[in-house]
């Protein structure tokens, strides 16, 4: 199952709305239950019902950016914000994506100064999330 689907199926179960609020609070360094965790993050994610070790933490806020992909409200656009300056580079690099997919005008200056982070995948991100969100202005 691709991680569009299993969002999309966790969406039917549990509603748009609560698979968003898990998302923002996971985002934001919160808790999920392990239903969530395991359809945000797939095989990988596992660990919430085997109890083996998680990895580094800022998965969880990867997968959480990357449910925002398939499942939005704009309740979420501030931590969709915030999580571009995280210290995680994929954390960045994920928000940017979600920035370009729902094309959030409003985060347009942290995308144009993302455009010089230190790491490649994330200023590849900005820039595409800059032409997307430029292209709806012409």
């Amino acid at each position: 199952m691709t991680p569009r689907e299993s969002i999309e199926q966790e969406c039917a179960r549990r509603g748009k709305e609560a698979v968003v609020a898990g998302c923002v609070d996971l985002l934001r360094g919160g808790d999920a239950d392990a239903e969530l965790v395991l359809a945000l993050g797939g095989p990988p994610a596992r660990w919430v019902l085997t109890g083996e070790p998680s990895g580094p933490s800022y998965w969880l806020r990867v997968w959480a950016a990357r449910g925002l992909l398939w499942a939005w409200d704009d309740v979420a656009y501030a931590a969709v914000e915030a999580a571009l300056d995280d210290d995680a580079w994929r954390v960045r690099e994920m928000a940017l994506k979600v920035v370009a997919r729902h094309r959030l005008e409003d985060a347009l200056v942290t995308v144009a100064r993302l455009q010089d982070d230190p790491v490649a995948r994330v200023r590849a991100a900005a820039s595409r999330a800059l032409v997307r969100i430029s292209a709806d202005q012409a």
